[in-house]
């Protein structure tokens, strides 16, 4: 094992070092978060309801495909019962987009 003119591992030292530098890093990043203001919260009530209606047009979208689809399967009406649910899950998706375009943002 090669030790330096100390006697002393340089391990021990480096790893020393890296605490006080990751300290230090911490410090400086909550200081500097709280100076500027830009410290992470909770998003507001407008990225939750963009997030609502994304969320209700993709499920409306995929869920009157998937229920069209299982029953063109059965019933042998490929691709009729496929369309007419596609269609009525957008439907239903417009109609949760509209209650949720009617909620007041913060």
């Amino acid at each position: 094992m090669t030790e330096d003119e100390t006697g002393q591992d340089p391990g021990d030292r480096q790893d020393a070092r890296f605490r006080s530098l990751d300290e230090q890093l911490r410090s400086a990043r909550t200081a500097e978060a709280a100076r500027t203001g830009t410290e992470r919260g909770k998003p507001g009530k407008g990225y939750s309801q963009g997030s609502k209606v994304l969320s209700e047009l993709v499920a409306g979208l995929a869920g009157g495909a998937l229920i069209g689809w299982v029953l063109d399967r059965f019933l042998g009406t490929s691709p009729w019962l496929l369309l007419l649910f596609l269609f009525l899950g957008v439907g239903v998706a417009f109609r949760a987009i509209m209650k949720i375009s009617g909620e007041t943002p913060e």
